[in-house]
């Protein structure tokens, strides 16, 4: 399932590597192939509200894409946009109206259903006191965990269903995208364990990590890299 390269000198990547949304984007251009530059956007540095950055993204957030003399925020726009451009292997988004409707509805939910409750445990347990000098407080946490379970219960009972991968048989883009919020997730000293009460979405985490390596992991020991210690903003 890992794509040949694909000729392209003009298309280039701003990413942070600390935003999920970036790293999938960069893991579906390895896995098919696509070349690109990669720029680093460095989110602690405001690197993101610079002149150069906001005229490449207006809305100075990551990931974003300069394809020649397009440009283009969104994540899940510019997978939408790759997998036109480079004509990827079907499962990614397929063709068929049905099955691609599956994973647009993942795409759609994920935002709020997934990323969201992910992002609140991580705010609150990790970046509560860096961002606003306070420490984690821990009955807010248990209430975010609680909603983090319920999300995760969706997930399972919504895509994964009894399907080896989110919306199909078949390895898809909402596959990435779901595979990069949890993967950051599990290093919350809260949240290490907690798939052991989804042993589905653990099944599933090790189907999608053994198609999409050894990209992934190279991507995961970037992150993990990264000094933790100054401010952190969101991504799109």
């Amino acid at each position: 399932m890992i794509g040949l390269p694909i000729a392209t000198m003009s298309l280039t990547v701003y990413y942070d590597i600390l935003s999920q949304p970036c790293r999938a984007i960069l893991l579906f251009c390895k896995m098919n192939g696509i070349t690109y530059t990669g720029k680093e956007i460095q989110l602690m540095k405001d690197e993101h509200k610079s002149a150069e950055y906001t005229f490449i993204n207006p809305a100075q957030l990551v990931p974003a894409i300069k394809d020649g003399d397009f440009c283009l925020g969104e994540s899940v726009a510019i997978l939408r946009y790759l997998v036109a451009k480079y004509k990827t292997s079907d499962h990614w988004y397929p063709a068929d109206i049905q099955a691609r409707a599956r994973v647009d509805a993942y795409l759609a939910w994920q935002h709020t259903g997934l990323r969201a409750p992910c992002l609140d445990v991580m705010m609150e347990e990790v970046y509560s006191e860096i961002l606003l000098g306070k420490p984690c407080d821990p009955e807010e946490l248990k209430r975010k965990i609680g909603e983090l379970k319920t999300s995760f219960k969706k997930f399972e009972v919504i895509f994964l269903k009894d399907q080896k991968f989110v919306c199909s048989e078949e390895i898809s883009v909402a596959d990435i995208m779901a595979l990069c919020e949890i993967i950051q997730l599990l290093d919350c000293p809260s949240c290490k364990d907690i798939l052991k009460d989804f042993p589905m979405i653990a099944a599933w985490k090790e189907r999608v990590e053994l198609i999409l390596n050894p990209y992934h992991q190279e991507l995961v020991d970037q992150m993990h890299a990264v000094d933790l210690t100054v401010p952190y903003t969101a991504s799109a």
